[in-house]
């Protein structure tokens, strides 16, 4: 980042990871299939602002049944399985600091409700089960995941019927970017890598974060002082997937154990 506040993302470190911060823009073709993988990328446009998608669809989806596959809303990257993937293009920091992004994932839901509640035939939405969408994201995108879940829930509890016909089923955080304001056993003890290190999350955070936010703020520190109680979250089902050699994993069974007491479905698990 330059004194004029822009930003170069050209990557300067090993090449073997460059893949993680490569971008990937929308291909020209509506429809592209790859791989047994059929990928569609569309926008939506709401409030003035443009929000770009990436579906990844199983090729052998049968377009003369009624089978409706599960969403995955992906925040941060996408992925191959039976069902059908939504990757976000979220807007990234630090030309737009949260809540940039954690708004264009809720508009995303918001979008695919409009979806499910439309008569009209398309030819995506004709295949989804909006009773089975799943909220998926690594890193920052598991804090997205966890801040776009929380405002469902608050959304919920003031209006049983806000979402409907689409349900939110379940959250997986990836090693979701969890910090306080101290180091943590696994911060201090943890070996750093080329794609992450102290003084590079700590500059993240600082890039990412609201101006003049610490890093107790509830983007980063969601079981903090300064965030809701996370008893009184209305969340789903979570799965929290943590790498042995994450700097901040120590942060997330204190935060699990907690977020399920409360008022969400009381279920989740680690991997």
């Amino acid at each position: 980042m330059y004194d004029d506040g822009s930003v170069d993302r050209t990557w300067m470190g090993p090449s073997e990871v460059e893949f993680f911060v490569t971008p990937y823009h929308p291909s020209s073709e509506e429809t592209l299939e790859r791989d047994g993988i059929v990928l569609q990328d569309r926008i939506i446009t709401t409030n003035d602002l443009d929000v770009s998608l990436r579906f990844y669809m199983p090729a052998t989806i049968d377009k003369k049944t009624t089978e409706k596959l599960p969403v995955i809303l992906h925040f941060q990257g996408a992925t191959t399985c039976q069902a059908v993937v939504i990757s976000v293009s979220t807007r990234l920091a630090q030309e737009h600091r949260l809540p940039s992004a954690i708004d264009d994932g809720y508009t995303t839901l918001l979008w695919l409700r409009s979806l499910a509640r439309s008569d009209e035939n398309d030819v995506v939405g004709d295949k989804l089960d909006f009773s089975r969408v799943f909220l998926i994201g690594d890193s920052s995108g598991g804090n997205l995941v966890h801040e776009v879940a929380a405002r469902v829930g608050r959304d919920e509890e003031n209006d049983c019927m806000f979402w409907s016909p689409l349900k939110l089923a379940g959250v997986i955080p990836v090693h979701p970017g969890f910090v306080r304001s101290y180091r943590s056993r696994s911060e201090m003890e943890g070996k750093e890598g080329p794609f992450l290190t102290l003084d590079m999350l700590d500059k993240l955070l600082a890039l990412a974060l609201p101006v003049g936010s610490i890093k107790d703020h509830p983007f980063a520190c969601p079981m903090g002082d300064a965030a809701p109680q996370l008893e009184s979250l209305r969340l789903p089902p979570m799965m929290v997937c943590i790498v042995k050699n994450d700097l901040t994993r120590d942060t997330y069974p204190n935060r699990v154990c907690r977020g399920h007491e409360g008022g969400g479905d009381g279920r989740a698990a680690f991997c």
